[in-house]
């Protein structure tokens, strides 16, 4: 059984910063891609951003520059440091991560349940 559980969701005010995070647990013997996505109301869930196993980074235009994501490898973890936050970022944050659970397993892809986000104007 694998386990990804996000925290750090929360309530703030635009201009404001949240810091989210996504821990793996469960049988594991690799994590390939960490990502992280939102789904506001009314909208198909986007990504948000992404990094591979050695560190490469990827955002959506309208995060770049304003958040970073990050992981440690040792801890199974993903961060995501979110900073000059506007009401458009508002919405439920999902963390996924494709997973090998044994060697011989080509991996496949685990949600958490999501974090909500909201930021006021």
């Amino acid at each position: 059984q694998v386990r990804l559980v996000e925290s750090g969701g929360g309530l703030v005010q635009a201009g404001g910063s949240l810091r989210l995070s996504c821990a793996a647990s469960g049988i594991i013997f690799s994590i390939n891609g960490m990502s992280w996505y939102r789904q506001a109301p009314g909208k198909q869930r986007e990504l948000v951003a992404g990094v591979t196993s050695d560190g490469r980074t990827n955002y959506a235009d309208s995060v770049k520059g304003r958040f970073t994501i990050s992981r440690d490898n040792a801890k199974n973890t993903v961060t995501l440091q979110m900073n000059s936050l506007k009401p458009d970022d508002t919405g439920v944050y999902y963390c996924k991560a494709e997973i090998q659970r044994f060697w011989h397993d080509p991996g496949s892809d685990y949600w958490g349940q999501g974090t909500q986000v909201t930021v006021s104007s």
